[in-house]
């Protein structure tokens, strides 16, 4: 395995760009999921039958808290990969786990929204809206519980193996991950919440 000390660690060898073009091609396919559920919620959202609209059934506290907590998550993720390219492996692996615990702050809220909903109405079957609201929702949901887990697992592997090109490439694709789920909240929080207030 050659190694090109010109480039950061994660992109060192042939084998850690491909990795890296590959994750992107993989997240191409992920922006169709999340359109797909965007373009299904939009078109359904009036469609709110005998059951409550957006406006009666979203709490702003609640939303503005889940979005503090994620962006928040972006800007600690991005100082772990900083903290990675200088090869401060402690530092790396505190901002990631600060990553995951506001990771679960988001899930918990997350959970009492869904929880909220139900209690006020507003569950899978109630209306079409409904229906392509908490889908959008629980998608996103559980890709940051999947994230949640890939997270520790990088923290884990890096903790044991120390700061490789193999492990920093891991590293620097779950950030990208990270990233692009903060992006898909950007979009939630626009077009579903702030839209669905007014």
């Amino acid at each position: 395995m050659k190694i090109d000390h010109a480039l950061p660690l994660e992109y060192s060898t042939e084998q850690n760009q491909m990795n890296i073009l590959g994750f992107w091609i993989f997240l191409g396919a992920e922006i169709m999921l999340f359109g797909t559920l965007f373009a299904t919620y939009f078109t359904l959202v009036d469609r709110t039958g005998s059951g409550p609209s957006g406006a009666e059934i979203f709490e702003i506290a609640p939303v503005l808290i889940e979005t503090f907590v994620l962006l928040t998550s972006s800007f600690t993720i991005g100082l772990g990969v900083h903290a990675m390219r200088i090869g401060r492996k402690k530092a790396m692996m505190t901002f990631f786990a600060i990553t995951l615990i506001l990771g679960l702050i988001f899930l918990g809220v997350e959970i009492y929204e869904f929880v909220h909903y139900v209690h006020v109405g507003a569950g899978l079957q109630t209306s079409a809206f409904t229906a392509a609201l908490l889908t959008t929702l629980g998608t996103h949901g559980a890709h940051v519980t999947l994230g949640l887990f890939w997270g520790l697992f990088i923290i884990l592997q890096v903790k044991k193996q120390g700061l490789t090109p193999k492990t920093t490439n891991k590293a620097f694709i779950f950030s990208l991950y990270w990233h692009f789920l903060d992006v898909v909240w950007i979009f939630i929080f626009s077009f579903v919440y702030l839209k669905g207030l007014m």
